[in-house]
């Protein structure tokens, strides 16, 4: 999994899993769901991340065991 703040375009980028993506839907406004051939969730991305984001350069990593 990546995670990628753009400054430049304040998009916050969730990279699940690398490959190409065949389609995209926005759930809601402002929010890219991007999906592989088979139908499985490769990305999403949120535009307009500081306004949506509390801290969208800061990142809170837990793994569940």
């Amino acid at each position: 999994m990546k995670v990628v703040f753009d400054q430049d375009t304040d998009t916050l980028s969730i990279i699940l899993r690398p490959g190409p993506v065949t389609e995209s839907d926005e759930e809601k406004p402002g929010v890219i769901l991007d999906y592989d051939a088979a139908g499985n969730l490769v990305s999403l991305e949120i535009l307009d991340a500081s306004r949506r984001v509390e801290q969208p350069r800061l990142m809170d990593f837990q793994a569940a065991v």
